[in-house]
């Protein structure tokens, strides 16, 4: 990464709102994924990795870097097309082969489906980020409604079985699974209570498949970003909340999209042959201990 971090720009952030899940080019000010800064070095070369959310903030990151680094790129996605294809511009940019798939990763089916095209498009899945996530903010129990609180774990916990376990039918000896959880695993938001109670869970899934798998020489690791600048933010807290994101962090910023790509790349590639089980956190200088 070549970026000067100090040129990130710090809270106050432009009021600003969107609806769920919200899009790229209305985030004030624009993130950055990497998009000029990240240099490969061919260390996920001839592998090919499939990315849940991968149309936007720290899955656009991710895409841009493993692309960069070799790996061609399938991209998971709801239905946010144009964000998805902007995506897939900068992977095929890189050389690199990108595939884009829209739908439901609550529906059992269709991650199942995930898998096989990955399967009949390259004949191999060497990488499986679970990466996408729905939240909600809410300041009382009584507003999150039953529908909400089981979509939640659908989309952020669920999936992670889902396509874990169908990945693990066809991945060899070698491949890597990276799930994102957050800090709110450890240290939970009380407005973003559906969401961090499946970050909790994410965190402890990783560490027990982590262990169930290793003797087939899979490995299952997570990355806990802290406040991170995507759309999943001003579409999903209030304006006054967005104003002043990252600023409760030692380093005084939300992170960017681009500083989470390091660890997943790392954690997927060979170099990361002794790890599994782990839980790195990237978090701004806040705690996780």
């Amino acid at each position: 990464m070549s970026q000067d971090a100090d040129a990130y720009p710090n809270p106050p952030q432009p009021r600003q709102q969107q609806s769920p899940p919200g899009t790229t080019k209305e985030l004030d000010p624009a993130p950055d994924h990497g998009e000029q800064s990240y240099r490969g070095s061919g260390r996920l070369a001839g592998k090919v990795a499939l990315i849940t959310g991968g149309d936007s903030g720290i899955g656009r990151a991710v895409a841009i870097a493993y692309a960069r680094e070799g790996a061609d790129v399938l991209i998971s996605y709801e239905s946010e097309d144009e964000d998805a294809e902007e995506t897939a511009r900068w992977v095929r940019q890189a050389g690199r082969e990108a595939v884009l798939l829209p739908g439901d990763i609550k529906s059992e089916e269709h991650c199942r489906s995930l898998i096989r095209t990955a399967m009949e498009r390259f004949g191999r899945l060497d990488i499986l980020v679970n990466n996408a996530a729905m939240q909600r903010s809410h300041e009382d129990i009584s507003e999150i409604s039953a529908e909400e609180w089981d979509a939640t774990f659908r989309t952020n916990i669920h999936s992670q079985f889902y396509l874990s376990k169908a990945a693990l039918e066809v991945m060899k000896p070698g491949a890597s699974i990276v799930n994102t959880t957050s800090i709110n695993a450890k240290s939970p938001s009380p407005s973003l209570l559906a969401y961090a109670t499946t970050k909790g869970a994410i965190a402890n899934f990783t560490a027990g498949l982590a262990q169930m798998v290793a003797k087939r020489g899979v490995r299952v690791n997570c990355v806990a970003p802290g406040p991170i600048w995507t759309p999943l933010i001003p579409s999903t807290m209030p304006e006054e909340a967005v104003e002043s994101f990252g600023e409760n962090t030692p380093l005084g910023r939300a992170g960017q999209p681009a500083e989470l790509a390091p660890p997943y790349v790392m954690l997927a590639s060979d170099e990361a042959s002794y790890i599994t089980g782990a839980l790195i956190p990237v978090t701004g200088g806040r705690p996780m201990l």
